[in-house]
């Protein structure tokens, strides 16, 4: 039986790869801090879900606490680690700026770090659609520039792109970023929009929708979204030999490291959405 670590696994993402990964017949570790950016008891009781399968174990920490990525690493020798454990929110970030740095950054360098001593056969982490920032060419694709992030938590998740592409290179860690677009779906976020226009709907009340509506997003499935993690994990990246990459793909050409965008494929107005 193949053992998978999970960041972020009472998380909304997280929760359905965690069960995705056990119903496959994988051993998971879940590890997530249970922080109060919305409510707690969701994220409980998706972990308790997860609980009732023996092959789950529920770690609740910091990923950033010095040490507990590494002794985890070497007490469990995970085959495979999925990274989604990070601050999310592009409005909080601008008030809280340390949460992303210590969450974000600290969290995945004391990833990478565990990865670089007890490697597993594949290390997958998670990136947003919000690194392409002021890229304004449609649709995004991964071999588009993502130089100018928006928001600091856009810049912490492109950060983390760049930190674990050195280490793919430095230390042949094999890794994998994708990059997710807006997810819904059952247990989800009630801080995202799919959420708080159901809310409101049910509620009889006015929907808070700026610049008239007149914006597409790529709303992506969660079980869709998953069943691409879950495929990714599979196909782990290989350096190229000769450092020559087929033109649009986004492997590395000088480590096993590629970014993939995981979204629907095709924008819909927010009016329609709606």
């Amino acid at each position: 039986m193949k053992t998978a670590l999970v960041t972020g696994s009472a998380g909304f993402i997280g929760s359905f790869l965690c069960q995705r990964l056990l119903d496959d017949g994988f051993r998971v570790i879940g590890v997530d801090a249970m922080t109060d950016y919305y409510d707690v008891k969701l994220k409980e009781r998706r972990q308790q879900r997860l609980l009732q399968n023996e092959h789950f174990r529920a770690i609740n920490d910091f990923i950033e606490k010095p040490g507990l990525m590494m002794e985890l690493f070497a007490s469990e020798t995970p085959d495979v680690v999925v990274h989604l454990a990070a601050q999310a929110g592009v409005r909080y970030s601008i008030d809280n700026p340390r949460a992303y740095l210590e969450s974000n950054i600290c969290g995945t360098f004391e990833i990478l770090e565990a990865a670089r001593t007890h490697p597993p056969e594949h290390l997958l982490m998670a990136s947003t659609s919000s690194v392409f920032g002021a890229n304004t060419h449609m649709p995004y694709r991964e071999t588009d520039k993502a130089d100018h992030q928006m928001s600091f938590y856009a810049a912490t998740k492109k950060a983390t792109e760049n930190m674990a592409h050195s280490y793919a290179y430095l230390f042949g860690l094999p890794v994998t970023m994708f990059r997710f677009f807006t997810v819904y779906g059952p247990w989800g976020r009630p801080d995202m929009a799919p959420i708080k226009f159901t809310k409101a709907i049910l509620e009889n009340k006015p929907i808070d929708v700026y610049n008239h509506g007149d914006m597409k997003r790529d709303f992506t499935y969660v079980e869709d979204l998953v069943e691409g993690i879950r495929g990714l994990i599979d196909a782990v990246p290989v350096r190229p030999e000769d450092g020559v990459v087929e033109e649009g793909d986004s492997l590395s050409p000088v480590a096993p490291w590629r970014v993939v965008n995981i979204g629907n494929s095709e924008c819909v107005q927010l009016t329609r959405f709606i």
